[in-house]
């Protein structure tokens, strides 16, 4: 997994009229936590931008007044009406115990249901998965060529060496499915295919009569 150094430094008063100065200097309150203690620490927020405005996930360096805690983010706490983050969890991971995380899904290939007009439907854009720092991997990635109309790829189908898939195994993560455009032509093709069939019915009953009016 990709790594990144995030800069911050130790703050000395805590308390939310300290959180309020900080935020007014754009400047996020954060905690790392996993250690002995919670280290708290203030961080820009320019310097979180290259971490919370991406779809990728990193192993972070956290260098807090030059003593670096390896991490993962935890959790992220934004306003309810302005683009301002007003606090950062951070998690402390060990290389020998698991950590627990979100990765992101990553699907190739074009499934042949597609190309016959139906749609593609992503449920889960990424995966809860439990393992050691050094297996995680930075996507884990998809084949849906195979996908027909109807056909779909769920938890249970998706298996990695040292990663364990933490979300309900039922779960689909994506599918193929009919479109109105698709399912409108399928019912055109259906209804022709039964005209088809009456028209020769009828023709075929048409020339029974008509040999059976020259027997006559």
């Amino acid at each position: 997994m990709k790594k990144l150094v995030i800069k911050g430094q130790k703050r000395t008063a805590l308390g939310k009229k300290d959180s309020k100065k900080l935020r007014s200097q754009e400047i996020v309150p954060a905690v790392v936590y996993g250690g002995k203690e919670p280290v708290h620490f203030s961080v820009s927020f320019n310097e979180l931008r290259k971490l919370v405005y991406t779809p990728h996930v990193y192993l972070i360096d956290l260098d807090i007044d030059g003593q670096v805690y390896p991490a993962i983010m935890q959790d992220v706490q934004w306003h309810a009406v302005e683009e301002q983050i007003l606090h950062v969890d951070f998690l402390m991971i060990d290389g020998s115990k698991p950590v627990k995380i979100d990765i992101p899904v990553k699907i190739t290939g074009i499934a042949k249901g597609i190309k016959a007009g139906g749609k593609l439907k992503m449920n889960l854009r990424k995966l809860k998965v439990k393992a050691l720092a050094e297996n995680l991997p930075d996507e884990i990635t998809i084949d849906i060529t195979k996908l027909g109309i109807g056909d779909s790829i769920k938890v249970e189908d998706i298996s990695r060496d040292n990663l364990q898939l933490l979300d309900n195994k039922s779960s689909m993560i994506v599918s193929v499915v009919v479109t109105r455009v698709a399912k409108s032509a399928s019912e055109l093709e259906d209804e022709e295919d039964e005209e088809g069939k009456e028209t020769e019915g009828g023709e075929g009953s048409g020339d029974e009569q008509t040999a059976e009016e020259q027997n006559g």
